[in-house]
């Protein structure tokens, strides 16, 4: 394969890796407290530099460069706007803090996703009803469905007396929060509890997805492009290398 082929090549394949991206990101428009995949790509060494044979400004012909390559994909924190749904049962975080909840396997994570149900057992559960959301001390939190209660200041369930705060916790750094799946993320690092003075929930809200639709569907117009551009390439070069075999051919 000819080397302006394969840097082509490369160029389709993280453009195709990006539109995966924006792809998820789109699907998930709707869905409440969601961040957005940000993927990082970079220029990539030839082969013989990435393996350490050769290295950069050699001006040798491995020092042609060997395209782009993905390297990362980070979290958009920005916090969404909240959205009025008059639910009891939703909570939207108003600053910093993620939501605690518990997985069937007993894994604690953390989500921004209020959209709250109480099931049959007064367990307060996430949309999915697989989670249990958990108060401060990481007890599940219970509401019984057939008395009344109260959503207090500060993040408290207030049910005949008795006070329960949903659990709010925030990592010592954002970066320390990998997405795995069901809209929750998993601390690699320590998490503390938002401090009394600085726990803003609010009930009957909803925090709207951090994708907007407009700067998404820009983005899938350009990498579209960009990668339509890298398969003519491709074809290009295909047919160049097919006309000069068939003239050595035929000499």
């Amino acid at each position: 394969m000819s080397y302006g082929m394969y840097l082509s090549a490369e160029g389709a394949k993280v453009q195709s890796q990006r539109l995966e991206f924006i792809a998820n990101n789109l699907a998930n428009l709707e869905t409440p407290g969601f961040k957005r995949d940000v993927p990082t790509f970079q220029a990539r060494f030839a082969e013989a530099i990435q393996q350490g044979s050769d290295y950069p400004g050699s001006r040798s012909r491995n020092d042609l460069g060997g395209g782009v390559k993905l390297i990362d994909v980070d979290t958009d924190f920005s916090t969404g706007t909240l959205r009025s749904t008059k639910n009891d049962t939703d909570f939207a975080v108003n600053g910093e803090g993620f939501f605690q909840v518990r997985t069937p396997s007993g894994e604690t994570l953390l989500t921004r996703a209020g959209d709250f149900n109480i099931d049959a057992q007064g367990r307060l559960l996430t949309q999915t009803g697989r989670y249990e959301v958990l108060d401060d001390s990481g007890g599940a939190i219970k509401i019984d469905p057939e008395q009344p209660w109260q959503f207090l200041p500060g993040g408290m369930i207030n049910q005949g007396g008795s006070q329960t705060p949903l659990g709010l916790q925030k990592p010592e750094s954002l970066g320390d929060l990998v997405k795995v799946g069901n809209n929750t993320f998993r601390a690699l690092g320590t998490v503390t509890p938002v401090p009394t003075e600085q726990r803003d929930i609010r009930q009957g809200y909803l925090e709207q997805s951090g994708v907007s639709s407009t700067i998404a569907m820009m983005e899938m117009i350009e990498t579209s492009r960009a990668f339509e551009a890298n398969t003519k390439l491709i074809q290009h070069q295909d047919g160049m290398l097919s006309q000069l075999l068939s003239r050595v051919l035929r000499s």
